[in-house]
């Protein structure tokens, strides 16, 4: 595996004990995690200082960096002025945080349209509040990463594209997730021509259009494979590879989907979140020998 390529992973689908996690993706040979959650608290919930006493001295002890912050930040309607301003709030804190993990990814999303509305009646007050996110961002020389979630306003490779040429920013990139386009209904190669210029950032996680459930990457339609030899190969991408495997229902899923969680996930495809995480990083080891 190429030096330049580091594995990392959302490690809070192993188990919401912190120590567990760390356990687990040391013994699976990683150095990285993407930290979301720990001990059943989501990272948008410590403050800096909690962080520095709680988490750090854990990711010291057993030689664990942090890739990026898998933070809320803009999971919220678009609308909602109140959830907006603590969002601000909290996204400073997280920009602090990072300082605390030498850490300079925070992951962000670009706001739940109301249903049934068109989504590019909303642009410009979803840009308009993105730039005051990436303000926020360049002021501790953070770069925020947003990902194509569903029911969002960037869910879509079009719209993703449309936002990044509105703030045309270096602290505002993207994470390329794979299974949320295919649960869009888009061609996951298609996004990438499109995005390619702004992907700073991947996450490992897989999906078939049918019923939109996910699967083990590269089994998927998200053409991870395919997508991952060029990106390597041929366009010189260098940095982190994010598990997210989504094969087992774990404490914390019903927060992150918008849909019912079984839906994603119709039934556990490993006997615990620690045998999951293991079959996805196997699976993306197997596919970056490939390459």
């Amino acid at each position: 595996m190429k030096e330049n390529i580091k594995i990392s992973g959302f490690a809070d689908e192993i188990s919401q004990d912190f120590e567990t996690q760390l356990k687990t993706v040391t013994e699976l040979g990683m150095h990285y995690i993407s930290l979301r959650s720990a001990d059943g608290k989501n990272v948008a919930d410590y403050t800096a200082a909690e962080a520095e006493e709680k988490l750090l001295p854990r990711l010291k002890a057993y030689g664990v960096g942090v890739s990026s912050l898998g933070s809320p930040i803009g999971k919220i309607p678009v609308n909602d002025e109140e959830a907006f301003a603590q969002d601000c709030r909290k996204l400073e804190e997280l920009c602090r945080m990072c300082k605390v993990f030498d850490c300079r990814y925070i992951r962000i999303f670009s706001f739940y349209i109301p249903e049934a509305e068109d989504p590019e009646t909303y642009h410009d007050a979803v840009v308009a509040k993105l730039r005051r996110y990436d303000e926020i961002a360049q002021k501790y020389g953070v770069v925020l990463l947003h990902e194509n979630e569903k029911g969002i306003y960037g869910d879509v490779g079009s719209r993703c594209k449309k936002i990044f040429d509105a703030l045309a920013s270096p602290h505002f990139r993207a994470a390329f997730d794979f299974a949320n386009f295919v649960q869009c209904g888009e061609d996951t190669a298609a996004c990438w021509d499109l995005l390619a210029p702004y992907i700073e950032y991947i996450h490992i996680k897989d999906a078939v259009t049918t019923g939109k459930e996910n699967v083990l990457c590269g089994t998927g339609e998200g053409k991870i494979a395919q997508l991952l030899a060029r990106a390597i190969r041929d366009e010189g991408y260098e940095g982190f590879l994010t598990l997210e495997p989504h094969l087992v229902l774990f404490e914390s899923l019903s927060a992150l989907e918008v849909e019912e969680a079984h839906n994603v996930i119709r039934k556990n495809k490993a006997r615990n979140g620690a045998e999951g995480y293991a079959m996805q990083y196997h699976a993306l080891v197997d596919i970056l020998n490939a390459i």
